[in-house]
């Protein structure tokens, strides 16, 4: 029955959903003709809801995990007031480990330049409605893990996707550093801005190591 499934990625924030704000989606199939049906029948222009098909399952499944360990990174930069700047090159480099990893699990990275990848990364890295986002915030202001968990009704993903990447990127022998130190700050106690002085002494080297995903 696999290849009738298909997945939902993207910008989507359940309360603007339900208020009837302009959203926009990505339905991903490995059957192109199971991405079309679904895609036509989830949109709707009364809703102002817009599906875009893709044949990147993979990708989206990837995305949509490891934004949330992203959006901890950048609540927390935000939350040491690191400034526009810092969230901007966070989302960025947060792209491109996304990117290693997916195409390490097999995707061919084709949503990553897409709603899934940039248009997701952007709004739950940049929002004090996303919770991971918040959650980092906290962190960075000195709450420890268990009391943020024990204050809110609400699961933060990224919390235990963290450790899920952590050790999956080990596994593929994927790089990547911010995953890396939020993992280290959650599960090993380390400083949050030691964590991210961490990021910024890191050797200086190309901004690409392999060809980055384009879009198509």
């Amino acid at each position: 029955y696999g290849k009738f499934l298909a997945v939902l990625a993207g910008p989507s924030f359940a309360k603007e959903m339900a208020n009837g704000l302009v959203t926009n989606v990505c339905i991903a199939a490995p059957d192109p003709s199971v991405a079309a049906l679904v895609q036509g029948q989830m949109s709707c222009r009364a809703s102002c809801f817009r599906c875009y098909a893709s044949d990147d399952v993979m990708g989206c499944e990837v995305a949509g995990a490891v934004k949330n360990v992203m959006a901890i990174a950048s609540g927390a930069a935000t939350g040491l007031g690191l400034g526009l700047n810092a969230r901007a090159g966070m989302i960025c480099r947060g792209l491109a480990e996304m990117s290693k990893l997916a195409r390490a699990m097999g995707s061919n990275t084709h949503a990553l330049p897409g709603l899934a990848g940039v248009g997701d990364l952007l709004l739950t890295c940049s929002s004090e409605m996303s919770r991971n986002f918040s959650f980092g915030q906290r962190i960075a202001k000195g709450e420890s893990m268990d009391q943020i968990l024990a204050s809110v009704s609400s699961v933060a993903e990224g919390v235990a996707t963290a450790a899920s990447v952590f050790k999956l990127a080990h596994q593929l022998n994927v790089d990547m550093p911010i995953c890396n130190e939020v993992y280290k700050v959650l599960y090993e106690g380390k400083d949050v801005a030691e964590a991210l002085m961490t990021l910024q002494d890191r050797p200086l080297g190309q901004e690409f190591h392999e060809t980055p995903p384009v879009a198509h």
